[in-house]
Formats: C-alpha cells, structure tokens, sequence
C-alpha cells in the first residue's frame, strides 16, 4: 500500500493527525488510528483529523475525527482551528472567512491573525435529552450523580457532544483522573461525556482542564472550554466575554447571549509532515 501522508498539528497543546483524503481514501479504521495515535510506537496525537470533500454548497471542505481508541467524535474546536489552519495552507480557503463542515454542522471561520482563527462552534444546548443526560426532564443549573460514593455536583451542556462541568476552588488539585473517568461511565451519560474542572479566576477568565472521553485528559479542549464558559455564563458566574487557560494556553470564549452562537478562538500550529507507511 502507498505510504500515507500527514501533518502533525496541534491547537494549544491540543494535538492532531490530519490526513487527506479529499482523493477518497478510506477514514482510518480503529486499528490503524490506535496506531497513529500511540505516542510510542506511532506518530502520537490525541485526535485524528480527516479532511475530506464538503458536504454542504457553501463549505469549502469537510472535517472528521476520531479519538485515539479509534472511535469517532462529533465535536472538537481546537481540531475545528487547525484544519482552518491547514485548508489556509492547502489553498483550498481564500479569504478572510469561509466556511466549513464538521460531522454535525457548517461553521463560519475568520482567519484573525497569522495562525489564530475564530470558529463559530454552534448554540449550547442545555437540554438534558439533547446532551444527552439520564434520568432528568428539564435543565438544570445544578446536577447530582453519585461517584466513588460521594454526590458530585456538575452542570452539563452539549456542544455537539455531551460535557459535564464541575466547578473548583482550586483546579490544580481537582482529581481529575479519579473523577473524570468515573463520572463518565456514569448512568448519567449514556454516550459518556467529556468531563471538566473549571476553577473561576475572575469575571473574565476561568481555569480549566478537561478528562475527554475516548482520549484522557488532555492539554487542551476547544469544546470543552465553549462548554465551561456556556455553564458559568449560564449561571452568571462569569462575564459573555472570557478568557479560558488550559494546561495548553489560552483561548478566548464569546457567547453574547442564550440564541447565540459561541464564538471560540485561539491558536493552530503545524509541527511537522510526514509519511506513515503501511
């Protein structure tokens, strides 16, 4: 088979296999993106993305992803910035703003500065059959579900995937291994969920680290970090307007109100190109 050909990039730490396949190469399967994604014997990336050819008349392209055990997500910002990134580069996006499609919707882009874009990552929705949550018939600002014996209060939200946010004192010394995956396989979650620590710094910045489903905790999580800022907004805990920092860097959060879509931005780097041989 011919080799396959990648970039590897990452979006605040946040890091990325891309693959072409706008020639109708087949997506990876689980096997070979376990493979790519293994930080040892492989390439080494939390997500894999595939670009592929749009779906709607105004994209300029497609975007999949699939998580490091191979199973696809719906939803992921700083993956959603680097293929910006990467169309930019290819060519195939001219201008200031286009437009592109990820596995749930078309989102509108703007190239903000060199290697900085704004994505438009679509309407929370608070929901809980729409995230989905079991078990409750109406939103909520506050949920309860019991983990290692202890009752952990979270809100939850959907931005094209299920999240589940917990709000610290501290987000340092949150327990993120523990909690994380054990929230996760909750009853609550039917599909999982991505799971976040969010520690309010002040009106407009918040802390954050994120235990992702399928992955880890990783250093950084684009919708993960729209979903920390649509709760505490939600609450009134923090300004439309904030600074979300990972363990990866900062990106900047916008949701100017409840109909409105959350505008998120912040950096895409490429690292390096190479060939996976097959």
């Amino acid at each position: 088979m011919p080799a396959l050909r990648f970039s590897k990039m990452h979006g605040a730490g946040n890091d990325f296999v891309v693959l072409d396949l706008r020639d109708g190469q087949p997506a990876p399967d689980a096997h070979l993106a376990s493979q790519l994604a293994d930080r040892h014997f492989g390439v080494g990336c939390d997500q894999i993305l595939t670009i592929e050819p749009p779906r709607s008349s105004t994209a300029v392209a497609a975007y999949r992803i699939w998580n490091a055990d191979g199973s696809p997500s719906q939803q992921c910002g700083n993956g959603a910035r680097c293929v910006a990134a990467w169309l930019v580069r290819d060519g195939a996006a001219q201008g200031r703003r286009f437009r592109m499609d990820s596995p749930l919707a078309t989102h509108q882009v703007e190239r903000l500065q060199e290697n900085h874009y704004a994505i438009a990552m679509g309407v929370p929705q608070f929901e809980p059959g729409r995230i989905p949550l079991a078990g409750f018939t109406q939103p909520q600002d506050l949920y309860f579900a019991a983990v290692e014996g202890v009752d952990i209060g979270f809100g939850a939200v959907s931005m094209g995937n299920p999240h589940a946010v917990i709000e610290v004192d501290d987000v340092e010394a949150a327990a993120v291994a523990l909690i994380g995956p054990a929230l996760q396989s909750s009853a609550a979650f039917p599909q999982s969920a991505n799971i976040g620590f969010a520690q309010v710094v002040a009106r407009d910045h918040i802390r954050l680290r994120v235990y992702e489903r399928g992955v880890g905790e990783t250093l950084a999580c684009g919708s993960g970090a729209c979903a920390a800022a649509a709760v505490l907004m939600r609450r009134g805990c923090v300004d439309r307007n904030v600074t979300v920092s990972l363990p990866g860097g900062d990106l900047q959060l916008q949701w100017p109100d409840d109909a409105s879509e959350v505008i998120m931005s912040g950096p895409a780097a490429f690292v390096f190109e190479g060939e996976w041989k097959q």
